[in-house]
């Protein structure tokens, strides 16, 4: 069992409108900020998804470019960019965003319906990207929607070899209506199914919506990280809207010092990830 948590904060996506949720934040300024706020409680990892002018979800290579020397110049954290974008987003604009050169990247290990939508991650999309990422030093986070990507990832890696920086690290995602149900037993089973993964694999798992508690302790009792954030839930408890990124962070933080797993530091996190150092 790994003693320390990674904390990743997840603090916009591409669902939710600004006009619904005020609080979440869409501009640069509010993204620097917010990163700020939960690098010093002790998130090390930003999971990125940016808006445009109208707060709209873009994949604006400028944006992404201009985003990811904002948050190295400002903070210490790990920057990680979504390559999933918004279910419409298509294949050339998602593979695109490793062009922006972040520290990690996304990748969904396959298709899914997602609420009323379906996020398409075909086999020779997965391929491009990882591939990719393995040419210019870009650490993966493999997403885990279902059971099935695990078996996906398994074939990727047999295929076409470890991820660069030689860690195999991934997320399962949980509670979204088409995917995995956000379940103490469904995460044993995922948890389980990682022996099939190469030796030292590590695991962070997201509760989607009323989701997120269940979720986060299980995932810590079996010996798992956390990701937390606005994407992933606007709600605190029933009938308490989320105020902010940091009171998620703040939650994740004290169930991580709880469970005598304190959160790991932006270098510690580094370290088990295999990511180089910003600016390489």
């Amino acid at each position: 069992m790994t003693t320390g948590t990674l904390i990743t904060v997840a603090p916009t996506g591409a669902e939710s409108a600004k006009a619904e949720v005020p609080a979440l934040p869409v501009t640069l300024d509010e993204l620097l900020l917010t990163a700020k706020e939960c690098e010093a409680l002790g998130a090390a990892v930003i999971h990125v998804h940016i808006r445009d002018d109208e707060a709209k979800p873009t994949l604006d290579q400028g944006r992404l470019r201009e985003t990811v020397a904002a948050l190295r110049e400002s903070t210490d954290l790990i920057v990680q960019l979504s390559s999933g974008g918004a279910v419409t987003d298509p294949e050339a604009d998602r593979l695109a965003v490793l062009d922006a050169g972040p520290d990690m990247a996304s990748c969904t290990m396959g298709t899914l319906n997602f609420g009323d939508d379906v996020f398409l991650n075909r086999w020779e999309f997965i391929v491009d990207l990882h591939t990719r990422m393995q040419e210019r030093g870009i650490v993966p986070e493999y997403e885990i929607f279902d059971l099935g990507h695990l078996t996906a990832l398994q074939r990727l890696l047999g295929k076409y070899g470890l991820p660069a920086g030689g860690h195999v690290h991934v997320d399962f995602v949980m509670g979204v209506p088409g995917g995995m149900p956000g379940t103490t037993a469904t995460l044993v089973a995922a948890h389980q199914a990682l022996r099939d993964l190469p030796e030292g694999t590590t695991f962070s798992a997201t509760g989607i919506g009323r989701s997120t508690i269940p979720v986060m302790l299980a995932s810590l009792s079996a010996g798992g990280h956390l990701r937390v954030g606005m994407e992933d839930t606007v709600t605190y408890a029933k009938g308490r809207p989320v105020e902010s990124n940091m009171q998620l962070v703040a939650r994740a933080v004290g169930f991580a010092q709880l469970a005598q797993r304190p959160p790991l530091t932006t270098a510690e996190a580094r370290g088990l990830l295999g990511v180089p150092n910003a600016g390489r």
